[in-house]
Formats: C-alpha cells, structure tokens, sequence
C-alpha cells in the first residue's frame, strides 16, 4: 500500500502511519532499528528504497527516506507512506523537503524515529566530509556512506579516512568481505610462513581493492602495493607467492605453493547484500578503521 500526502505536517504524517498500523495490523514492536536514508536533489532515491526492502527482511526496521528538493522552491513539506507488499518487512516514509525545510532534515526526520531502537544513517550517493558531524549523522549510532558511487574514488577515501568516527563504514567495505574472508583462511593453513610483502591488482576506480590494500598494510605490517590491472592478491612469502585472482567467470581462485587450487564462487555483491551485513552489527567497526589508516602506507602503481 502506498499513500501520497502532498504539502502536509509531520503531525498529519504520524496520525496517517498510527491509523494505517490499526487498520493493517502493521506493528513497531518487530521493528529493531530506524533506517535514516539521506538524498540530495538529483540523486536516485528509489535503488536505496529497494536495497532497504531487501535488507529488511533481516533486519525489520522504520525506513525514512529524506528526499531534498530545490532550496529555491517554496518551504513545503511532501510526504509518501509505504507499507505491506510495498515495504518489505518494514514500513517505509518518503519525506520531499522544499525550500529551506531542504537544510534541517534532523528537524522533520526526529519525530518518527523509532522509541529506544538503534537509528543508523545511511548516505547512499553524497556522503558529508564528517558523517558523525552531519545533523542526521549525530542522531545515528551507525552511519553508512558508499565510495562506490564517487566521482573522484580516492578522494572520497581519504574523506573516509580524515573524517572518520566511532560507528563509520562504508558499503566498498562490505562489498569485499568474501575476498578477505578467503584471504585471512590461506594465511591460517600450515605452514605459517611469514609474508615479506604483498600487492593489490585490479581496476583503478575499484574503492574496495584500495581498502585490501590499506587492510593488509595494517594488518601484516609489510610493504603492500596497489597496482592497476588484472584482479588479484598477491602475498609473498619465503615459500612462494599465495595468490587469490578471479577467473573468466567471476569465481576465486586460491594458488597456494605446494597445495592444489582452492576455489569459491564468488558474485558481485548487491547493494542489499552489503547493507543487509552492516546492518548486523551496530558498534564500531575497528577493521574498516585500521583498513582507512593503512591506505596511508600503501605504494600506489600505474
């Protein structure tokens, strides 16, 4: 169901959610956390919507979507409620801010924040140089951004990384869990011959290969390079070369000196898939922060 609320109030907003609730049997006790989804003029809202509908049918939740409109436009309030088939397991608000209700979006998004329920925030294009400063960061305990839809990648990494808080990811992040999955269980098998140094190959503008890289930097404390190419990891180690790279069908391919090959199916993870996985766990991700603090060490190659 989907009711549209043209130039309307956040009061007139809640008793329209409270009376669609009684009349649909739609309850907040299931819900486990407030998805706060922050878009500028311009920008797709209606990808974030899906992925969000995906994602909770893991994790219930209220999803309140800001849509900024133009600063220019008269101050109006619109307001779109979507519930049932059309919000997943959670119920969603399309909040449209006009004119200057276009620069406090924390003022008209409070009201519907879920009682004592974690909120998270989540910026699925523009992201704030501080995310943990932004108005609708600070209401969050998590706040998500994606480097994936950057312009400029490595500048938005070293946003990452100088703006970083407590609570800060990014779904490029998430995005490589099953490579460094793989690549943490090769470096578990015997013999645990130390690795000397290691390099991170693949296409420039791929943010989640760059965080690898800072990964292994800090996580090994060896000279790790980030070069343009072919995708693959390399570690070397006395014994030989422990690679993962990708095969012509997108699968992970493990070469480990004196061992046959391991494989793993990987896919390119969905928009869903990533949020879904940050949406698990709502302290602080020290991994993601001691990957951003490694870039700063990683040697770059054309």
């Amino acid at each position: 169901m989907i009711v549209d609320l043209p130039d309307t109030s956040t009061l007139d907003i809640s008793k329209k959610l409270v009376r669609m609730r009684n009349s649909g049997g739609e309850v907040t006790i299931g819900r486990v956390l407030t998805l706060v989804i922050d878009t500028d003029a311009g920008e797709e809202a209606e990808a974030a919507v899906d992925a969000s509908n995906q994602a909770s049918r893991e994790h219930p939740c209220r999803v309140i979507v800001v849509s900024r409109g133009d600063r220019n436009q008269a101050t109006q309030l619109d307001a779109q409620i979507r519930v049932g088939g059309d919000a997943g397991a959670s119920e969603v608000v399309v909040l449209g801010l006009h004119g200057e209700l276009a620069d406090h979006p924390h003022a008209v998004v409070t009201p519907f924040l879920l009682p004592d329920t974690p909120v998270v925030t989540w910026w699925p294009g523009r992201a704030p140089a501080r995310p943990a400063a932004d108005p609708l960061g600070r209401l969050a305990s998590r706040r998500i951004t994606d480097a994936r839809s950057a312009a400029d990648c490595d500048g938005a990494l070293a946003a990452r990384r100088l703006g970083y808080s407590a609570g800060d990811t990014d779904l490029a992040w998430s995005a490589t869990t099953p490579w460094r999955a793989m690549l943490a269980s090769a470096l578990d098998r015997p013999p645990h011959a130390p690795v000397d140094s290691a390099a991170v190959c693949g296409p420039a503008h791929i943010p989640g290969l760059d965080l690898i890289a800072g990964w292994l930097a800090h996580a090994l404390g060896v000279p790790v390079t980030r070069r343009v190419g072919d995708w693959r990891v390399s570690l070397e180690r006395s014994d030989g070369a422990v690679e993962l790279v990708m095969d012509d069908a997108g699968g992970g391919i493990l070469h480990f000196p004196g061992r046959p090959d391991g494989r793993m199916p990987f896919k390119r993870r969905t928009t869903a898939e990533c949020l879904a996985e940050e949406l698990r766990r709502l302290d602080a991700d020290i991994v993601y922060r001691h990957a951003l603090e490694g870039l700063s060490s990683v040697t770059q190659e054309d």
